[in-house]
């Protein structure tokens, strides 16, 4: 089962049976019957008859009477006639077969029913959410040991440039850069529960990129392009898109991404990203990666953890744009983190993002902001 870890269900999962299926104690004690303890306190006790004991993973041989109780490990199954379990600390035995009880204890105390963690027929896993680790417990603790998922979708990763040469390369030329982005975008693809595949770095001569788009559309389901930073670049981009597809825009009002481009051909979208490594990766956490877990068959993308913390200094924004300020969180102070969007040490010096809306124009300093937190 841990290979479902973080798949996506293609439907709901109902629980065959009741769980635990029996009901048992959560603590060692006694079994007893609820109303023999009533009144119980240090200065006047309870005593009762001790009738026996419950074996773990064994059903009880014995059943509680008016007066009596039963010794329980913690999980064992409870003993017909009982109906709670009072913890072994507020107990003693004062002779040989008579337990003394000091505290009183409710109906349903110190135990769990047959049904009290899922009743048979609940869901125990919902269809389009990532299973967590918790749900594969739970899974297994209903025998259910395989589970019907979405595909993980495929992810085609294209780099272009002149300039830009594979991450191995030993020796650098004068304008040359290793491809990072490839590798970060791969990272945050399976991060989403997709499939990537590095589709390789095109030249910016004309026609070539069209070219590698012609052959990975057929066996994706979604074509990143991380285009090359100058003008001709993205035009070239642009142009090689709408060959084989339809634009849906290019330009977007979000810094940094602006000249993020969106597009889709005979169903698989693609996204032409910005050149520059830091706008890339942000534009994809906030474009690409929900629309991600959508194709691979989750609706509402998993929540990230936030924290509230107070901003430590004054952010300009413009009205009708949407940024995403790269912040670093010390002792619940974040501290904006800048550079030019090539830098992609500002990202892995972040521990979040902070989101200026597009109707604000700043923030002010010292006002409390929600830090979305990375993983």
């Amino acid at each position: 089962m841990s290979a479902a870890l973080h798949r996506v269900p293609a439907a709901d999962i109902p629980s065959p049976h009741a769980l635990p299926g029996f009901a048992k104690s959560t603590v060692d004690g006694f079994a007893v019957r609820a109303a023999d303890t009533y009144g119980a306190s240090d200065g006047l006790p309870s005593y009762l008859d001790l009738l026996g004991a419950v074996r773990m993973g064994a059903a009880p041989t014995v059943s509680v009477r008016p007066g009596g109780c039963v010794a329980m490990p913690t999980g064992g199954v409870i003993p017909d006639g009982a109906d709670a379990v009072v913890m072994v600390e507020y107990t003693a035995e004062t002779m040989p077969g008579t337990i003394e009880v000091t505290r009183p204890v409710a109906p349903g105390g110190g135990m769990v029913r047959a049904d009290d963690d899922v009743a048979a027929g609940t869901v125990l896993v919902a269809g389009g959410r990532p299973l967590r680790a918790p749900d594969l417990g739970l899974l297994a603790a209903a025998g259910v040991t395989s589970v019907p998922v979405h595909a993980r979708p495929r992810v085609a990763i294209i780099s272009t440039g002149d300039e830009v040469v594979p991450p191995e390369t030993a020796e650098l030329t004068a304008g040359q850069v290793r491809d990072a982005t490839a590798s970060a975008l791969a990272g945050l693809a399976i991060e989403a529960g997709g499939e990537p595949v590095i589709a390789g770095i095109v030249s910016d001569e004309p026609g070539a990129l069209k070219e590698k788009l012609t052959e990975v559309l057929p066996s994706s389901d979604l074509v990143v392009v991380s285009a090359g930073s100058s003008v001709g670049a993205r035009d070239e981009t642009a142009g090689a898109v709408a060959a084989v597809g339809e634009v849906w825009c290019h330009g977007l009002a979000i810094k940094p991404g602006k000249p993020t481009l969106l597009a889709e051909s005979n169903g698989v979208p693609m996204i032409g990203l910005p050149g520059n490594p830091l706008s890339a990766l942000v534009v994809f956490g906030q474009i690409g990666l929900p629309l991600l877990w959508r194709i691979g068959g989750c609706p509402t993308p998993p929540v990230r953890p936030n924290v509230r913390a107070r901003l430590s200094r004054d952010l300009a924004s413009v009205a009708g744009r949407l940024d995403v300020i790269q912040v670093k969180v010390t002792d619940g102070v974040a501290e904006p983190l800048f550079g030019p969007s090539a830098l992609l040490s500002v990202l892995t010096s972040a521990d979040g993002y902070v989101i200026i809306p597009e109707p604000a124009t700043g923030l002010d300093a010292g006002i409390d902001v929600d830090v979305t937190l990375y993983p």
